[in-house]
């Protein structure tokens, strides 16, 4: 079978961002600050004592940044709505400002003929509802689906998919366990509530999209395969442990209807077993499931961890990305494989897959070339290929990420972009791997079947350390 065959007709080729890490502009024409504001104006939460004041100053440039998106050949544009700029309070009066920013958005990206993915939450809470508790209250539940409520029938008459949380198990481990992200809590019982309110949310707002729209709905998750780091029973276990964490305590609920049965193993007296009476609330019948993917995690037992006793350990035979992530391509194959076995019958969308390496502050004579992540996509998107091969039903791939933008805590350290965002200035620049990545849009794939001219082999067996 040849290359441009695997990938079914109507394959959405995309790319994905979220509204806080590239709007900029948090605060303006009546929008309510979120708690990343918040967190990113707390000394010492983020690197370099950044902020997402002005990222990519997407809030202004729109209309430049959907002409890039047509330049790149993109059919799908997957990106945030940030819910402070629609509802300033959380709940209430709507911002119409915020409301008319989205929807001219959308307006533009159908004129180009670029589908819009919208999702209703990528971690920006407003900070209005963070004060009266957050999703550690149990009125969340009803905050959000009042938020989704008001953009599905402002939008849902253009947007046809959307997904509802993106990565909830991050919202709540780097939210609420560990702290390093907003809003910087450090405390298992809430971890625990925390990520029992969320999906109560995504299925309250399933349930609110059924009584308004006739498109497609999904839940996005990241997921990773995890390997124990010996064949010790104590990283073998600690490694089980962490894959019911990591890759079913979020998933199971709404997608089969049942918490995993190891909850009281993994959070001992934290959990709590009345949860399971909302599990029909939860387990709504969704359109497709998004898969970010990025890495493979080898467990290794360590008992300084707190909670489950084991953690990730690098293995010197990868490349490794900025952010020390190994590049493991086989790893997205055994995950998309391993989603459609386990959740039969659900279209997959790899909602998020990209690779932070270094690139220069600023082009080199017009031209930013980044050969590592031109080789990262194209043996993800050759994993994409080998997983349709063996029966899954992948739908689209959305790259991250369209900009180079606001990561986070890490700040703007760390460059995912397939387009290189001077940040002194605003300039835009295609990167070679957006370049690369057009080219394979536009042959449906076929351009795969060519190889990529050989990396320089680095002095320590290949390996590209991290920075």
């Amino acid at each position: 079978m040849s290359v441009d065959t695997v990938f079914p007709p109507g394959f959405l080729w995309g790319a994905a961002t979220s509204s806080y890490q590239i709007e900029g502009s948090p605060l303006a024409d009546g929008a309510g600050p979120g708690i990343w504001h918040r967190f990113s104006h707390t000394p010492g939460r983020v690197k370099n004592g950044d902020t997402g004041d002005v990222a990519c100053d997407h809030y202004r440039r729109w209309e430049s940044d959907v002409e890039l998106m047509s330049q790149l050949g993109l059919r799908g544009y997957r990106f945030s709505l940030g819910w402070g700029r629609i509802l300033p309070s959380g709940t209430g009066p709507v911002n119409q400002a915020g409301l008319d920013f989205y929807s001219r958005l959308v307006d533009r990206l159908l004129e180009r003929g670029i589908q819009p993915m919208a999702t209703l939450y990528h971690w920006d809470l407003p900070a209005a509802l963070d004060d009266r508790g957050g999703w550690l209250s149990r009125d969340s539940i009803d905050w959000f689906t009042e938020f989704a409520g008001v953009a599905f029938d402002a939008l849902g008459d253009r947007v046809k998919l959307w997904a509802t949380l993106n990565e909830p198990w991050v919202v709540v481990d780097a939210g609420y366990l560990y702290g390093v992200n907003a809003p910087g809590h450090r405390d298992l019982e809430e971890t625990v509530i925390a990520s029992h309110h969320i999906l109560c949310a995504h299925g309250s707002a399933v349930q609110a999209f059924r009584a308004r729209s006739d498109g497609q709905i999904g839940i996005v998750f990241n997921l990773e395969p995890k390997r124990p780091a010996s064949d010790r029973p104590e990283d073998i276990d600690g490694c089980r442990r962490h894959d019911i964490y990591n890759n079913r305590y979020h998933v199971d609920p709404p997608l089969l209807g049942r918490y995993p049965a190891e909850m009281r193993e993994l959070f001992g007296d934290a959990w709590n077993p009345g949860f399971e009476a909302d599990l029909p609330r939860i387990h709504q019948p969704v359109d497709f499931v998004g898969v970010n993917y990025y890495t493979v995690r080898t467990m290794k037992y360590d008992e300084s961890d707190p909670v489950f006793r084991v953690k990730p350990v690098a293995m010197l035979d990868h490349t490794r990305m900025e952010t020390g992530w190994e590049v493991v391509p086989e790893g997205l194959t055994q995950t998309l494989v391993d989603v459609s076995r386990r959740y039969p019958g659900l279209p997959i969308y790899v909602t998020e897959n990209g690779a932070a390496f270094y690139d220069p502050p600023a082009p080199l004579d017009g031209r930013i070339e980044d050969p590592l992540r031109v080789h990262y996509l194209r043996h993800h998107l050759l994993a994409v290929r080998d997983a349709i091969r063996q029966g899954a039903d992948v739908r689209g791939y959305f790259a991250w990420s369209l900009l180079d933008n606001f990561e986070w805590s890490s700040g703007y350290a760390l460059r995912f972009g397939l387009v290189h965002v001077n940040y002194a200035t605003q300039e835009r620049t295609i990167k070679a791997s957006g370049r690369w990545y057009r080219e394979c849009i536009r042959t449906h794939g076929a351009s795969l079947a060519t190889p990529l001219p050989a990396l320089p082999v680095e002095p320590a067996g290949g390996v590209t350390p991290s920075r």
